[in-house]
């Protein structure tokens, strides 16, 4: 049994603050009280000093803050990260399916998957649903190097029949070798799959309808893929399936719209896309930073605050531009501003932790630093850069986090603990990592 106790400023959103103004829960000097990497105690340092006055306690310079939670990100496309002069479907074409078939080898894959998850770390990302490629070994790089870093991670190998020749599966294909994923990892350390059609223009009637069975077979996966994130997109989606009411209803036919159901973007939903979403359960993964980058649009946060619709925030690497999802934060606050919803800093980052581990149905582990829950979490520095520093001297809480939000970037994260060992560390540019089970 290893008790650590960490002393500092702690701050945490664990409910949606648009519906429960209280939702923040913040100590200025606070203990954090872990036990073998859960969460044990927490509270003022006056209250808790003498029950732990015996324990060794790490002082923490900057804001505790739960780990992030990145909601979509895609790790075989980091290194086409700011491709340049395409909005998403010629994008795709020129840059990124070329890209995605240089994992056929398994070499390329283990290459990338570490350095992608280290880079998460960097940003204060303890958390993601993940993107792999239509190659079942690339979910197992992928994996595995998560298990090295006991991260919190879902993802799944990618369906897609109806793509270019080489990343090219099969209805078939898609239904054996996610099934054997799902057997290989499922249980083991910190790890979940998601059920991944890419869009629903990459696959079939018949593999769309294999994704289905798949995610009422295995009621512990997601399912994560794209919805309405480009008007051309939309519209192409529309011929595809004329039947349908709307894109959402293009996924719902084939019973892909539930609770366990996370969708990229959602920018050009119709009001009744999300009834229907908040009537399932189902979510929005926004991604303010490649909604911008392809030109795609801006999300609209008060239509989806009114349907009640479930929401996390996702970086989008390599469309998004920055693995920070502290910027992302601040990015939805453009997004949201450019439609008149102005976004407090406060659910901006609820949105980032709470609300991005309960879309991803793991908000009971992870995203509020509660007691009972995985001790991951961030330090932040509001005094990493001289703008940041000049900006919150002496600036309240809220004004503090608006402008880490806005400003802040991987400079920031002084340092990430996953399961209260210390991942990153900023001042040392050091990764330490102690795997999972």
């Amino acid at each position: 049994m290893t008790i650590q106790v960490f002393r500092g400023e702690i701050l945490s959103v664990a409910r949606d603050p648009a519906l429960d103004p209280e939702a923040a829960l913040h100590h200025a000097d606070g203990l954090l009280v872990v036990e073998d990497g859960i969460i044990v105690d927490r509270g003022d340092h006056a209250d808790l000093a003498e029950r732990y006055a015996g324990v060794p306690v790490e002082r923490i310079e900057g804001l505790i803050v739960p780990g992030f939670i990145d909601a979509h990100v895609h790790y075989p496309q980091m290194d086409r990260i700011a491709a340049h002069g395409e909005q998403l479907l010629d994008w795709l074409e020129r840059h990124i399916f070329p890209a995605e078939a240089a994992f056929a080898d398994p070499g390329h894959a283990h290459a990338v998957a570490g350095p992608f998850l280290d880079e998460l770390l960097r940003h204060g990302t303890t958390s993601a649903l993940v993107f792999a490629t239509v190659h079942a070994h690339s979910v197992d790089a992928l994996f595995e190097a998560a298990l090295a870093r006991n991260m919190r991670i879902h993802a799944g190998k990618v369906l897609m029949d109806l793509g270019p020749p080489d990343l090219c599966d099969t209805a078939q294909a898609a239904r054996e070798e996610s099934e054997a994923l799902i057997r290989a990892w499922r249980g083991r350390g910190r790890l979940g799959y998601a059920v991944t059609p890419r869009f629903a223009l990459t696959s079939s009637d018949e593999q769309l309808a294999v994704a289905g069975d798949l995610l009422a077979r295995h009621p512990d996966v997601l399912l994560h893929t794209h919805l309405s994130e480009n008007v051309r997109e939309c519209a192409e989606v529309a011929a595809r399936f004329p039947e349908a009411s709307d894109y959402l209803d293009a996924y719902d036919r084939f019973g892909l719209v539930g609770a366990r159901s996370v969708f990229a973007h959602g920018i050009h939903l119709s009001d009744r896309e999300c009834a229907r979403l908040a009537e399932t359960g189902a979510g929005i993964a926004v991604c303010p930073s490649s909604n911008l980058f392809l030109g795609s649009g801006f999300f609209d946060f008060a239509r989806a605050g009114a349907h009640g619709v479930r929401l996390g925030l996702g970086s989008d690497i390599g469309a998004g531009t920055s693995f920070s999802v502290l910027h992302t934060s601040g990015l939805a606050y453009q997004a949201g501003l450019a439609g008149g919803y102005r976004l407090d800093p406060f659910r901006a980052l609820w949105l980032a932790t709470a609300g991005g581990a309960e879309l991803l149905h793991v908000g009971d582990k992870v995203g509020a630093l509660a007691i009972g829950q995985e001790a991951d979490f961030v330090v932040l520095d509001s005094g990493a850069t001289s703008l940041l520093a000049r900006r919150t001297a002496g600036a309240p809480l809220a004004e503090r986090l608006f402008a880490l939000q806005v400003l802040g970037d991987d400079r920031a994260v002084s340092r990430t603990y996953v399961m209260g060992r210390r991942a990153w560390d900023r001042d040392s540019a050091r990764f330490e990592f102690f795997g999972g089970a």
